[in-house]
């Protein structure tokens, strides 16, 4: 049987020089950039940017909407940050869950021209008061409640760099993207098991996923903004 693909389908590109995360709803597409930290909110259609506000995160990867505030994973700070949806301010700054090395950079030293710098967490989702977090140093998607900050729940994941993160439409599911494997799949977040998959090939890189009406869209770092036209329904 041949391996399930998913064809690209370009929209826009991004405000920001580098979308690192996204997050659908019905009044328009939210990004966060790396490079630049700031948020948009953009049209669906055409790509126009309708908010943008700026924050203190750092390489930022991952963003949601939750309890009226949106919620960023600063990856290069090791933080998850809540910020005002208007103004971009910091309301609270809590500690990554997910932050460490990269299993690919655990041996990396000066002698390699860069070292073993600590990451934070990628992919975010909200639901119920508590936050789900996908993170490459751990290789787990951890759910966290809100109120106390504490892990309630985790899951491991496949592959060694998760990055995107999106609601199934199947009832306690999630679909991950792993950006260095070029692999979205289904998974139970119960106990992790997979449902589905499919490939995403060169040149697309999925780093920020979401998605609306049952149809996946993804951030390239690179500038793209597009969405995944593959069939939602397992055929293996």
């Amino acid at each position: 049987m041949p391996h399930k693909v998913a064809d690209s389908i370009f929209q826009f590109n991004s405000p920001g020089p580098r979308p690192n995360g996204l997050q659908a709803a019905d009044d328009g597409l939210w990004i966060i950039d790396q490079a630049n930290n700031y948020v948009h909110k953009v049209d669906w259609d055409s790509g126009e940017v309708l908010h943008e506000v700026p924050t203190e995160t750092d390489k930022s990867s991952g963003i949601t909407l939750g309890g009226g505030y949106l919620w960023i994973a600063s990856t290069y700070s090791c933080e998850i940050f809540q910020v005002e949806i208007e103004t971009g301010i910091t309301v609270e700054k809590y500690p990554g869950v997910g932050a460490g090395i990269n299993a690919t950079r655990e041996k990396l030293d000066g002698t390699a021209g860069r070292h073993s710098q600590p990451t934070g967490d990628h992919g975010l989702e909200w639901k119920d008061g508590k936050l789900y977090v996908v993170s490459p140093p751990s290789q787990y998607l951890h759910v966290i409640d809100t109120d106390n900050w504490q892990e309630i729940h985790r899951m491991k994941v496949p592959g060694f760099r998760v990055h995107g993160l999106a609601w199934a439409e199947e009832e306690g599911h999630v679909w991950i993207a792993d950006t260095a494997f070029g692999v979205v799949s289904r998974h139970r977040i119960d106990d992790g098991r997979c449902y589905d998959a499919f490939r995403v090939l060169d040149p697309v890189q999925v780093h920020g996923m979401t998605i609306r009406d049952d149809r996946l869209w993804y951030a390239d770092d690179r500038g793209p903004i597009g969405f995944l036209d593959v069939s939602m329904d397992p055929n293996f």
